[in-house]
């Protein structure tokens, strides 16, 4: 059975730093990309960022360049999110989801996560 389970969310300032982690069972993580999507409170999903099945790319969303950083520990089977100068427009529940194809990036998810709340605010 394939589960993400995400966990380092919390309250934190403007200007502050989280980083989030995303477990991940039930299937050979190192072939697959793997995504972060968020959703803000009463808008629709918006997509982070994606690292490829080796790590060797990475893509972030034009918002998120320079303030985010993805990366992954395939011997861990953990999708991490370091997030730095957060603002309050980065609140939003932030989810893993698995890539459906392996060995590709194709941004098509075939699992999530449960979510993680981020809360930026003074």
């Amino acid at each position: 059975e394939v589960q993400l389970v995400e966990s380092g969310g919390g309250l934190v300032q403007p200007g502050g730093s989280l980083r989030l982690s995303c477990a991940a069972s039930g299937f050979t993580f190192d072939d697959y990309a793997m995504s972060w999507v968020r959703q803000a409170p009463g808008k629709g999903l918006e997509w982070v960022s994606t690292i490829s099945w080796n790590a060797i790319s990475t893509y972030y969303a034009e918002s998120m360049k320079g303030r985010f950083t993805i990366s992954r520990d395939n011997a861990k089977n953990t999708l991490y999110l370091q997030m730095n100068s957060l603002k309050s427009e980065d609140t939003a529940v932030y989810y893993c989801a698995k890539d459906s194809v392996p060995r590709g990036v194709v941004a098509e998810y075939d699992y999530w996560g449960q979510g993680t709340q981020v809360t930026v605010s003074s």
